[in-house]
């Protein structure tokens, strides 16, 4: 089991590695026009921020050789809110998905990148490496950081750990008391995650769970366990579903590696992900009611309404407080019912 665990593993790192257009060799740089025939938002949630990002980084705490990477708004004096974010297996290289990290920069905020070992370490020692980077990122740059507004985002293996994470922030640092949220996409397994922490999110804490219909590699029923059996409410969280469509020659993939940096971004890494993110920030920070309209909409117009070109729209997002699993398990490469599951008792 051991060794079959590790292949599929060591599959997952080589199909984050590809690309959802890998006929485009060229990809632009993360500040260029997007690929596809729709642009990026030129205003309101999802529009790029006009703060100057900078960097700063620090030797892993437990990963050798490894620099965990804080990004930040230059002109910005004082600590600012903070998001957390926790790769895909694979996805250590800071670059793998710099365009998220450097929108959220922009817009005024930090957050911290935390790079962990694909192989040779087991699941608890990346999970320890994240909290790890986090919790020193914190306490060595308390002018950068405010530790009581923040967000847990991550995806794939780190959407999975996102939870677990997060209930330790707040439960054991008390971290977020003015504003906190979890953003997970196309989550793993969740590990460090007991009924009794997923039953004990303080009451301001929001949830994004985001899934995408053409991903193969993680059964959305992961998704769909946590996301009910957790205690925040249905009026602060939503379960969002991304289709995959084609558009003037052009497929906008609703796929595993959604967003990625690597291939170059287009509108579904705007607004399918960044504009929510946008929204959730201002909503769970500020309290901003038309924030929340756009991430936390129950399936709004402002929410799930799309952009489109020359007629075509992209598919509206799907929005729900009781999903349910669409394909059978044998679609994916991760099984719910898989015995590393920890929680593979609450699969339906």
């Amino acid at each position: 089991m051991r060794k079959i665990y590790l292949l599929a593993l060591l599959s997952l790192a080589a199909f984050l590695s590809c690309s959802k257009n890998s006929t485009d060799t060229t990809p632009p740089e993360t500040d260029d026009d997007l690929l596809g025939p729709i642009s990026r938002p030129q205003s309101g949630y999802g529009a790029d921020g006009t703060y100057t990002v900078a960097t700063v980084s620090f030797a892993s705490p437990t990963y050798t050789g490894k620099q965990v990477t804080i990004f930040y708004p230059k002109e910005v004096t004082g600590p600012r809110p903070v998001l957390f974010y926790s790769h895909p297996y694979g996805g250590e290289d800071v670059n793998y998905n710099l365009g998220l990290y450097q929108f959220i920069a922009k817009k005024g905020y930090v957050v911290v990148f935390a790079p962990y070992p694909t192989t040779g370490v087991d699941i608890d020692s990346r999970y320890n490496t994240l909290w790890q980077s986090f919790k020193k990122a914190a306490t060595d740059y308390p002018q950068l950081i405010d530790t009581k507004k923040v967000g847990f985002v991550g995806h794939s293996f780190g959407g999975g750990a996102s939870f677990g994470l997060a209930s330790k922030a707040f439960d054991d640092e008390g971290w977020g008391q003015n504003g906190r949220f979890i953003f997970a996409m196309a989550q793993w397994y969740s590990y460090w995650l007991s009924d009794t922490q997923l039953k004990s999110f303080p009451a301001n804490t929001k949830l994004i769970t985001q899934v995408y219909d053409d991903d193969d590699t993680n059964d959305h029923r992961m998704a769909i366990d946590v996301f009910k059996n957790c205690n925040i409410a249905n009026s602060e969280k939503d379960f969002i579903l991304v289709k995959s469509v084609s558009v003037n020659g052009y497929n906008y993939v609703a796929d595993h590696v959604l967003p990625s940096t690597r291939t170059g971004m287009d509108a579904y890494d705007y607004y399918a992900v960044y504009r929510l993110l946008d929204a959730m920030i201002d909503y769970s920070f500020n309290g901003n009611a038309a924030a929340k309209d756009v991430c936390l909409g129950n399936g709004s117009g402002a929410q799930i309404t799309m952009p489109s070109y020359k007629g075509v729209a992209l598919p509206s997002l799907v929005v729900t407080d009781n999903p349910s699993a669409v394909y059978p398990q044998t679609k994916y490469l991760f099984k719910c019912a898989s015995l590393d599951n920890p929680r593979l008792g609450n699969c339906q």
